[in-house]
């Protein structure tokens, strides 16, 4: 604030009324009620229209212009600075000045349009809960509060972003989180300086250990099951105001291939479903590599038949097994990307009507061969068996340079690429866990919840021994 503006809540209705008329100069959404009793004093009402609810508004300037010294108004908080009061008004409260005090009441009467709830579109589960966080603070919070109904359950209230003022919450359970994460958790948000904090995301890429790794060392999520049952394992949780993404941490390289029903469905089913998913994300990732590394160095490798049918497949083609195999991986992920972009009604119908005809139209003109197009489709439909579409993306990014060493090195190229990729993931860590945890370091808990799920009632028999 500048200097000719004070401090403090003036006793005279009508200096405050001028000051915040300067700090609001140019706020045309910021509303200004003075009234009259009469007894010739002044009230002084301050608010956001569109951010009030204009029958509990109403209410408290009849109870004013009854009597100044109403019950209705001791009932709300008061503030003493002025910088406590434009921080509030502007998250929606009124505040409301009487002359000869020096303070005013802060009332919150908040009633904002907000999204209901649903369930997460990105997240959608085939049994289990159908409710997802929506962009409110507080009912998020309420919705994970409804799960676990314990004292020990904490949240801490924290804000960011100079010029955005953003609230957000760090949730955990008191006794299952450990003092060290916890500890670290708190100073890298207290290192955290922003001039804007308008979603999850900024709060991640400023916090995580590598920024400049693919692999996410931080999950989201927008289910508040997920965040209970993350919280209850002794996680952390960040849920930010206007964000329906949490965020938990620490994060491990297998919570990527967990999907929300794993803990809803019966363990034979799961276990089954997670290895397939673990077998098509390595599908997803090395299947054009290894088959541009085979027919074009190793054709030896492959049954006569098959290479006898994929040269016949190939001649005419113009370019190297290499290069089809990238112009059709472009030409894939734009369609993936034009079908997210578009809106819903024709997005899916663009992808697989634009894939076939496209697909069609190249094998016909002799640009690529058809089993290009099947080893990129099948490599299509393996990325999208992730259910963490965060940790689905490094795999689309490592695809394109082990296709590239397959290309120019063979299988020797593809090993390569592969022995270095391990290496980043044994060495990454997130909030000093190591990322591959526990299968690297190898732990007892590698077969409980990792590759395939254990009967609840072996592992509970097993804990109480």
């Amino acid at each position: 604030m500048e200097q000719n503006i004070p401090l403090q809540v003036n006793e005279s209705v009508k200096i405050n009324h001028e000051a915040l008329l300067h700090i609001f100069h140019h706020c045309a959404d910021i509303v200004f009620r003075p009234l009259k009793l009469s007894d010739h004093s002044e009230i002084l009402l301050v608010y956001i229209q569109e951010l009030t609810d204009s029958g509990k508004l109403e209410q408290i300037i009849s109870a004013c212009m009854i009597s100044r010294d109403s019950d209705r108004l001791t009932q709300y908080t008061t503030a003493f600075q002025l910088s406590e009061i434009v921080a509030n008004v502007l998250k929606g409260c009124t505040a409301i000045f009487l002359d000869g005090n020096p303070f005013a009441y802060l009332a919150d009467l908040n009633a904002f349009n907000q999204r209901a709830i649903s369930e997460p579109s990105n997240e959608a589960s085939i049994r289990g809960p159908r409710e997802g966080f929506t962009e409110s603070i507080k009912t998020n919070i309420s919705m994970i509060r409804r799960k676990i109904s314990n004292p020990k359950l904490k949240f801490e209230m924290h804000q960011a972003g100079e010029l955005t003022n953003t609230d957000f919450v760090v949730a955990y359970i008191e006794g299952k989180v450990k003092p060290e994460l916890l500890q670290e958790v708190r100073r890298r948000l207290d290192a955290f300086r922003t001039n804007q904090l308008l979603d999850s995301g900024y709060i991640e890429e400023f916090i995580e250990d590598k920024t400049f790794s693919l692999f996410p060392q931080i999950q989201n999520t927008e289910r508040p099951d997920t965040v209970s049952a993350s919280l209850l394992a002794g996680r952390v949780a960040i849920i930010v105001d206007g964000s329906p993404n949490a965020l938990l941490l620490p994060m491990t390289f297998w919570s990527g291939f967990q999907a929300a029903e794993d803990h809803y469905e019966r363990f034979l089913y799961v276990s089954a479903v997670r290895l397939i998913r673990f077998l098509l994300a390595i599908m997803s990732c090395l299947l054009p590599s290894v088959y541009v590394a085979l027919t074009t160095f190793h054709p030896q490798m492959i049954p006569l038949a098959l290479m006898l049918s994929i040269s016949v497949s190939r001649e005419g083609i113009p370019f190297p097994t290499v290069i089809e195999t990238l112009l059709m991986e472009l030409m894939f992920e734009g369609l993936r990307e034009a079908g997210l972009r578009l809106p819903k009604a024709i997005g899916s119908a663009v992808s697989i009507v634009g894939a076939l005809v496209i697909g069609e139209a190249a094998v016909q003109a002799g640009f690529i061969s058809a089993p290009i197009v099947m080893i990129v489709a099948g490599t299509g439909i393996a990325s999208f068996a992730f259910p963490s579409y965060s940790l689905a993306l490094p795999f689309r990014l490592l695809r394109f340079p082990l296709l590239i060493l397959g290309g120019f090195l063979g299988l020797y190229g593809v090993a390569i690429g592969v022995i270095f990729v391990i290496i980043h993931l044994v060495s990454l860590k997130s909030f000093g866990v190591p990322y591959l945890t526990p299968a690297a370091p190898i732990g007892q808990r590698f077969w409980r919840d990792t590759l395939i799920r254990m009967n609840k009632r072996y592992v509970s028999t097993q804990r109480k021994q």
